[in-house]
C-alpha cells in the first residue's frame, strides 16, 4: 500500500517588530534577503515597508511562528544596526511602560530613542564638516581682502581656529558668513574637511575616575549628621535595588548628598542618571557637577539640538559619559553600567508627560531602577503624597534632612492680611516696606506671581466686555511689552484694541496680575533697584536664563519677580525676602490636588530665602488669613500638613488610596465626543467589573480648546489590578468602533491634572 505524504508548510524565521504607529501590536516580517540571522539581536532598529511608506521599528523577538501565512509576510528592508541600541533591560522597561500606560508598543519603544535615531540615522560615531584656512596662503592675502571686509574677518578667524569652524558657527542670529565662506573657497583660501565628532571631553577611560575637589568653585562640604546618614545608607545599597525618599527642608544640602553619592558610584566605575523636572534647573546643577568632577557629563532635554541629544544618548549607551543630567524624556536613555538614579524635586507634576505617551518619569525611573537592580533616590522638600504613601507601605525608605545646611536657619513666615487694604498692582504697603528695607541692607528680594504676561484679562469698564479667545473657552492674556493679546492654550495672537469691540468706549482696563505688570510697578516703586523678571517669556532666547542667573549670583540684580521657574530648586544666597503676592489663587479649586500643590509651592518659594547666614523672611499676602490649609502649614511645616492631607484623601477614597485613569476625547462637534465616551461608559458597565467606578462623561474644565470640544470619563478603583484589567478589555474594543475614528481620544493612567 502506497504511503501518502502530506507536505508540511515550514514557517520561516519571523522578525517581530515594534513599529511606531498607534496600534497595540507587533508586526511580523521576514528577514531581509541574505541576512545572517546569528548576527541579529533584539534591540536593533529595522527598516520595514508599512503600507506605501517605510518606517523604522525596533526588533523585539525572533521566532518561527506567526498568525500570518508565510506567503503573505513581507520582507524587511534592512537591519539598520550591527549591535543592539537597546539592551534586554531597556526592552523590558519599555514593554512595562507600554502595558502600564496602555500606550501602543511601537510608539512607546520609539520614545526610548533620541529623535534622529527614530528617523533611522546612523548610530556610528559621526563626522562633521568644518571650514579651515588653506595651509599656505599668499603673504599678500589680507591686503587683497581689504576691499572685502567680511571675507577678511572670516579668514582671520579661520587662521586663529586650529580646529576650524563648523557650518553652524558661520550662521548666527547676529551675522551670516556663508557668503564670505563661499568666496574664500572659490579663491582657494579655505576648504571643507570632515572631522570626527568627539563624544564628550575629556576622553573617557574604561572606568571613570572622578577628580574630587579638583575645582575650588565646588569643593566637598562637611556633611552634617543627616547628610552623612543619607550618604552612608544609600551607599550601602549600591549594587541592589532599593527606593529611598530623601525629604529635606529647602537648603538642607540635598545637592551635596547627590554629589557624594555620585562620587561613590563613579569610583566604582558606574554611571549616574539625574533627572530634573524643568530645563531651567539643568544649568545650575550641571555647573555644580562639572565643578566637582573631572568626568564626562551629558545633558539631555528638549531645548538642545537634535545632534547634541544624539551624542548624549549614545555616550550614555556606550558608557562614554559618567553622568547624565536630563528632564523626563531622559528617563529612557540607555546606560551601559548604570549604578544609581537620582530624581530631584520628585513631587513636581512636570515629571508627568501630558501629551502623546502619557508616562510619569518618576514611576518609570523607579521601575528602571528595579529592573537594573540599582538604588534610586527621590529627593524633595515637599514630597508628593504618593511617595509618602509608599513610605507608609514600606516600598520606599525615608531619609530625613530636617535642618538647613551650615548656619542657615529656616525662614520666618508672616501671613499678611490684605483685606480692605489698598494695593499698588497687588503689592501692599507693608510688603513694599519690607522690600525697601531689604534693598537698603544690600540684600536681594524675590516676589512670586504664578502668571506670566501683564494681566490675565482685558475688560471694558463700561459694558463689562472681556477679551475672549476665538478658539478656546478662555480669555486672552495681555502682553503689554509687545502690545499683544495672547491665548496661552492655542497660541492665538492679536493686537490690543484701542476701543471696546462691543460698546466702542475706550475704557479698556487690565484685570488681574501677571509678572509683567508687577515688574512695571517695581520699577516705579524702586527706581534705584535692578529688577529682573524670570518667566517663560523673558527666558525664551537661548542662553537668556543662564545670563540672568549669573547676574543674580553676582549681585548685579537685587529684585527678582517670576513664576514657578524662579521658585524651583535655585540657590540664591543673597535672597533674604520672599513674597507671594496672591496665595488665595490656590486655596479654592475643584481639583482635589490643589491644596497639596499650593502647600508645595509656598514651601518651595519660601525655600529661596535665607539660605546662607542671613535670616530669611517669607510674606504671604492673603484675604483668608485663617484658612485651614494656610495656618497649619506655616506653623507646623509641610510634614504635618502632608499627614493631615493623607488622612483626608483616605477618608474621601482618593489617590493615593485609589487608582485612576482618565479617558479623554475631543472633536469638532461636542456631541460626537460625548457620544463616544457614552459608549465607553456603557461598554465598561457591560463588562461587569464592579470594583471600578465609572464617572461621567462630563465636559473638561476647559471645554473648548483650539476649536475642539473636550470631554472626559474618569475610571477609579481601589484595586490597581482591576482598573488595568478593565482597560485591557476596553481599549481594544473602543479602538475598533467607527466613532473612534471621528474623535481624538487618549487614556491617561495616574493623571495628575483633570483638565
Amino acid at each position: 500500500m502506497a504511503t501518502l505524504f502530506i507536505p508540511l508548510t515550514v514557517m520561516p524565521t519571523v522578525l517581530k517588530i515594534a513599529v511606531p504607529v498607534p496600534m497595540h501590536r507587533l508586526f511580523d516580517y521576514l528577514p531581509p534577503a541574505g541576512t545572517k540571522l546569528e548576527t541579529v539581536t533584539p534591540g536593533v532598529r529595522v527598516e520595514v515597508p508599512f503600507g506605501r511608506r517605510r518606517k523604522q521599528g525596533i526588533l523585539l523577538e525572533i521566532t518561527d511562528t506567526s498568525d500570518i501565512a508565510p506567503e503573505r509576510l513581507r520582507e524587511a528592508c534592512r537591519i539598520i544596526d550591527t549591535t543592539p541600541l537597546l539592551s534586554g533591560t531597556d526592552l523590558r522597561l519599555m514593554r512595562w511602560a507600554s502595558h502600564y500606560y496602555h500606550h501602543p508598543i511601537g510608539e512607546a519603544m520609539s520614545a526610548a530613542l533620541a529623535a534622529v535615531l527614530r528617523k533611522g540615522e546612523s548610530a556610528e560615531p559621526e563626522t562633521r564638516r568644518r571650514l579651515f584656512a588653506t595651509g599656505f596662503p599668499h603673504p599678500d592675502t589680507l591686503a587683497n581682502l581689504r576691499r572685502a571686509p567680511r571675507q577678511r574677518e572670516l579668514f582671520i578667524r579661520l587662521q586663529q581656529s586650529a580646529n576650524g569652524l563648523a557650518a553652524n558657527d558661520l550662521v548666527t542670529p547676529a551675522t551670516d558668513f556663508s557668503g564670505p565662506a563661499r568666496a574664500l573657497i572659490s579663491k582657494g583660501l579655505a576648504d571643507w574637511r570632515e572631522t570626527a565628532q568627539k563624544p564628550f571631553p575629556p576622553d573617557p577611560a574604561a572606568t571613570h575616575h572622578p577628580q574630587i575637589g579638583g575645582d575650588s568653585a565646588c569643593p566637598p562640604l562637611t556633611l552634617n549628621a543627616g547628610q552623612a546618614h543619607a550618604v552612608a545608607t544609600v551607599t550601602a545599597a549600591l549594587g541592589n535595588y532599593q527606593a529611598f525618599l530623601l525629604e529635606g527642608v529647602t537648603g538642607s544640602g540635598k545637592t551635596e548628598v547627590y554629589l557624594r553619592l555620585t562620587q561613590e558610584v563613579l569610583t566604582r566605575g558606574g554611571q549616574v542618571m539625574i533627572l530634573l523636572p524643568e530645563i531651567n534647573l539643568t544649568p545650575q546643577l550641571e555647573a555644580r557637577f562639572r565643578a566637582r568632577f573631572n568626568a564626562p557629563i551629558a545633558t539631555f532635554h528638549s531645548a538642545l539640538a537634535d545632534g547634541v541629544r544624539r551624542r548624549a544618548w549614545l555616550s550614555m549607551q556606550r558608557g562614554e559619559s559618567a553622568i547624565l543630567l536630563g528632564t523626563r524624556s531622559a528617563a529612557f536613555t540607555p546606560a551601559k553600567s548604570l549604578g544609581l538614579i537620582i530624581l530631584d524635586e520628585e513631587h513636581d507634576s512636570s515629571f508627568k508627560q501630558q501629551e502623546g505617551f502619557r508616562f510619569s518619569a518618576r514611576d518609570v525611573a523607579v521601575m528602571r531602577a528595579r529592573l537594573a537592580d540599582v538604588p534610586i533616590l527621590l529627593g524633595s522638600a515637599t514630597p508628593s503624597l504618593e511617595s509618602l504613601h509608599n513610605v507608609q507601605l514600606g516600598r520606599y525608605r525615608l531619609l530625613d534632612l530636617p535642618y538647613r545646611a551650615g548656619n542657615a536657619a529656616k525662614p520666618r513666615f508672616q501671613v499678611l492680611d490684605i483685606r480692605a487694604q489698598r494695593l499698588n498692582e497687588g503689592i501692599s504697603a507693608q510688603l513694599a516696606g519690607h522690600i525697601k528695607d531689604t534693598l537698603a541692607r544690600g540684600e536681594q528680594a524675590l516676589l512670586f506671581v504664578n502668571r506670566r504676561g501683564y494681566a490675565p484679562t482685558l475688560i471694558c469698564h463700561d459694558c463689562g466686555w472681556v477679551a475672549p479667545c476665538r478658539h478656546c473657552d478662555t480669555h486672552l492674556v495681555i502682553h503689554a511689552r509687545d502690545q499683544r493679546l495672547r491665548c496661552h492654550h492655542c497660541g492665538l495672537e492679536q493686537p490690543i484694541p484701542a476701543a471696546c469691540p462691543d460698546c466702542g468706549k475706550t475704557t479698556l482696563q487690565p484685570l488681574g496680575l501677571g509678572t509683567e505688570r508687577v515688574e512695571a510697578v517695581l520699577n516705579d516703586l524702586f527706581p534705584e533697584a535692578r529688577v529682573a523678571r524670570i518667566d517663560r517669556d523673558s527666558t525664551r532666547r537661548k542662553g537668556s536664563l543662564e545670563r540672568l542667573l549669573k547676574e543674580i549670583h553676582a549681585g548685579h540684580i537685587n529684585l527678582l519677580i517670576g513664576t514657578q521657574m524662579l521658585a524651583k530648586g535655585h540657590h540664591f544666597p543673597g535672597v533674604t525676602l520672599a513674597g507671594i503676592l496672591d496665595v488665595d489663587a490656590g486655596l479654592y479649586s475643584t481639583d482635589f490636588r490643589a491644596g497639596e500643590r499650593t502647600a508645595q509651592l509656598i514651601i518651595q518659594v519660601a525655600g529661596r530665602a535665607g539660605r546662607e547666614e542671613k535670616p530669611g523672611t517669607v510674606i504671604l499676602q492673603t484675604r483668608h488669613p485663617g484658612h485651614p490649609l494656610l495656618l497649619p502649614l506655616v506653623r507646623n511645616g509641610y510634614p504635618d500638613f502632608a499627614r493631615a492631607c493623607l488622612l483626608e484623601r483616605q477618608s474621601a477614597g482618593l489617590p493615593p488610596y485609589t487608582h485612576q485613569a482618565l479617558w479623554r476625547a475631543d472633536a469638532l462637534d461636542s456631541r460626537v465626543a460625548q457620544r463616544f465616551l457614552d459608549d465607553v461608559a456603557t461598554h465598561a458597565a457591560s463588562l461587569g467589573e464592579t470594583t471600578v467606578l465609572v464617572l461621567g462623561p462630563v465636559p473638561a474644565p476647559l471645554a473648548r480648546r483650539g476649536n475642539r470640544y473636550r470631554w472626559q470619563l474618569l475610571l477609579q478603583s481601589d484595586r490597581r489590578s482591576s482598573l488595568h484589567a478593565l482597560l485591557d478589555r476596553l481599549i481594544p474594543a473602543a479602538s475598533g468602533w467607527e466613532l473612534a475614528r471621528k474623535v481624538r481620544w487618549s487614556v491617561d493612567v495616574d493623571p495628575v491634572d483633570l483638565y
